[in-house]
């Protein structure tokens, strides 16, 4: 047993599990074995000792009675949520036995693992999990339903996740929020905002909806869903135009720069406000404000890849920097993601070697109703853990179908009975993240962060790692890395000679100072891992991938003949679907709400407070409406995943679009339209 569980009562280090950027640092008080209270580190360099109400009510999501507390099996339908309980002797051999049975009569393949990051734990998240489906020879499944349109454009410009320092915002005069809700998403990146606006920096948010973001702002632009490219391009016209370029700059740290001059005459003012929904003097005091102010930071969100052109749409945004040289200035540049400084050594943490068939099938997780409905040969069974589905997945209700499947065999691991899990055959509980030992690394800032165990495990819970080897050696396995410990996977996840980054940090010095900095230089002067080793304006390998090769805007694709463009954003008190079943979480965030402008709803005879049906041919939501001027005329807007209740139709990614973006094999839940109507009483 870890020495912090052994404790019963004391205050503890800890680290905030949550898939967020910020990976707060944590303080966890403990009394006769049980957290009592969850507060921020204020030794953390970046958190600070500030944290959000989803983590600060934490303990109730732990200690919720809800809670799964031992395996279970399916005793009802599918998705009717009756089950009774079993040993996790029994469980085991349930699942081994009909994988050694589907293995035989329909191949490996025919099992598919299907995660996420509910926890962003690696080891948790990709660790054993892996190294176990690689040695049965499962479908691979393509994770790309975040952030891989966003992080495929960024890596045409920069050469991979690169920015600059948070730390270093507070130097900032212009800090561009560009379609991030960092109130709800990114909080401590609004804290450096803060500091940076009271010694004299603007702040501008660019979304599609005046959010808490958008109001914490000095200027809030409001623009139209899928055209963000559109008005970067605009910004560079006028840049270009009006000589605001650093041609110095330029020569020396950027290929293309002649020809994207040439490039953007044709994205003129009048031409892009008529695309972006930005009016044409809006544009020029944008494209002046930023290239006239010196440092300029652009906060470059993750919504904006969740449309059919958000690789290109990234990859345009991260050319913005260069153009004022702001590279080169402390607090100037761009982050998108931080993720390339921290990268681990993945192939000693996967053990991707241990896949005998290297050809293996690849699924991706945003087309699981079309994998689960139509793939030849079909998937006989899903393992699901760190997601849910049922809620998260686009296009829901062909995902729904997919799942009660009666030839299907499903296990869920959570620590719920979640909507997904409702459709499992076998149903696993998982510890929480402060049940177990686990490396976390930040995607925004440059710590690398541990977390040891705090407290007893919660009834009969395991960890992904122990559930792993479990199956493994039911299974018969007999490699050794299907067998290490949660120390031996981090040293090795950490040992990556490829990344200076990480010298000197090790498992032994984590356990040691809770959290460590990478040694993280500024991107430039410097070689950026670039075909070209520059920032790549125009860029020969997008060509030879069959992009446009210099930043252009390409239209959304029709989404059929619907009048709205349909953006379901995050909410504040819920991360995805985690807290969306806790009372408290769910008391703060009181209901979803569907957001409309005035004109459409004078159009439509809807007044503020009125119940509306949201639809499209994918499926329905009742929702009520919130009438304003916080959305541009032609989009609505809604915030959260919202578990499901009974009697409630709350199902937004029943709506979304399960199509694939242009880069990364992305998500497009934002590229959707749907019709609303007054819900007749």
């Amino acid at each position: 047993m870890h020495s912090f569980v052994k404790q019963p009562t004391g205050v503890f280090p800890s680290v905030c599990p949550l898939d967020c950027p910020d990976q707060c640092g944590l303080l966890v008080h403990k009394q006769d074995g049980k957290i009592v209270k969850i507060q921020g580190d204020p030794n953390h360099p970046v958190t600070k000792g500030n944290i959000c109400n989803k983590v600060r009510n934490m303990t109730e999501r732990i200690y919720d009675p809800k809670r799964l507390k031992y395996p279970m099996k399916r005793t009802g339908a599918k998705g009717e949520g009756k089950f009774e309980r079993i040993s996790w002797d029994e469980a085991i051999e349930t699942i081994t036995s009909k994988w050694k049975e589907l293995i035989e009569t329909d191949g490996p393949e025919s099992i598919l693992p299907y995660s996420f990051y509910g926890n962003m734990g690696r080891l948790s998240a990709e660790g054993m999990d892996r190294r176990f489906f690689h040695r049965l020879g499962a479908s691979l499944l393509d994770r790309s339903i975040c952030s891989s349109a966003g992080s495929e454009g960024l890596k045409y410009t920069m050469g991979g996740g690169f920015g600059i320092d948070p730390e270093d915002t507070i130097h900032s005069k212009l800090i561009i929020f560009w379609g991030i809700n960092a109130v709800s998403t990114n909080m401590h990146q609004v804290v450096l905002a803060q500091k940076a606006r009271k010694n004299g920096a603007k702040i501008i948010a660019i979304d599609v909806h005046k959010n808490q973001t958008g109001q914490f702002a000095d200027w809030f632009i409001p623009i139209l869903p899928g055209t963000d490219a559109a008005l970067a391009l605009g910004m560079m016209h006028i840049l270009f135009a009006e000589n605001m370029v650093d041609n110095d700059f330029l020569k020396k740290y950027t290929v293309g720069h002649e020809e994207l001059r040439e490039h953007v005459v044709q994205y003129d003012p009048i031409t892009v406000s008529g695309i972006t929904g930005v009016p044409v003097e809006d544009i020029y005091k944008l494209a002046r404000m930023y290239g006239q102010t010196t440092p300029s930071f652009i906060r470059i969100g993750n919504g904006l890849q969740h449309h059919d052109n958000g690789g290109m749409c990234i990859r345009t945004i991260a050319c913005l920097p260069a153009l004022t040289g702001q590279w080169l200035v402390k607090g100037g540049g761009a982050i998108k993601s931080n993720s390339g400084y921290l990268a681990l050594n993945t192939r000693g943490l996967q053990r991707p070697d241990s896949l005998q068939n290297k050809h293996t099938r690849i699924i991706n997780m945003n087309l699981l109703g079309q994998a689960l409905l139509e793939l030849d040969p079909p998937i006989k069974s899903l393992f699901v853990y760190g997601t849910n589905p049922a809620v998260v997945a686009p296009n829901s209700n062909k995902v729904r179908k997919g799942l009660a499947r009666e030839d299907l065999f499903v296990v869920v691991h959570d620590l719920f009975l979640t909507e997904t899990a409702k459709y499992a055959d076998i149903v696993l509980p998982a510890t929480s993240s402060f049940e177990n030992t686990d490396l976390y690394t930040s995607y925004w800032h440059h710590y690398v962060q541990i977390q040891q165990p705090v407290i007893e495990r919660y009834g009969e819970s395991k960890s992904n790692v122990e559930v792993f080897q479990l199956l493994a050696k039911k299974m018969g396995f007999k490699d050794p890395c299907l067998y290490e410990t949660e120390a031996e996977m981090i040293s090795q996840a950490l040992d990556n000679p490829n990344k200076p980054y990480l010298e000197g940090i090790d498992y032994e010095t984590l356990v040691k100072k809770q959290y460590v900095k990478a040694n993280v230089k500024p991107l430039l002067p410097g070689k950026l891992p670039t075909p070209s080793g520059k920032i790549e304006l125009y860029s020969r390998k997008m060509e030879q991938d069959g992009y446009p090769p210099l930043p252009t805007y390409t239209p959304l694709v029709n989404d059929g003949d619907f009048p709205f463009l349909f953006v379901p954003g995050p909410n504040h008190n819920f991360l995805n679907t985690t807290f969306s079943n806790n009372e408290k979480h769910i008391s703060f965030e009181k209901e979803p709400r569907l957001h409309m402008n005035i004109k459409d709803a004078l159009s439509k005879g809807i007044k503020d407070g009125d119940q509306v049906r949201v639809w499209n041919n994918r499926g329905e939501c009742v929702l009520k409406v919130s009438i304003g001027e916080d959305v541009l005329p032609g989009v609505v807007v809604t915030q959260g995943l919202w578990a499901d209740a009974p009697g409630t139709k709350h199902l937004v990614n029943s709506l979304t679009p399960d199509r694939v973006a242009d880069m990364g094999n992305g998500a497009t839940f934002f590229s959707g339209r749907v019709n609303v109507e007054k819900v007749l009483d």
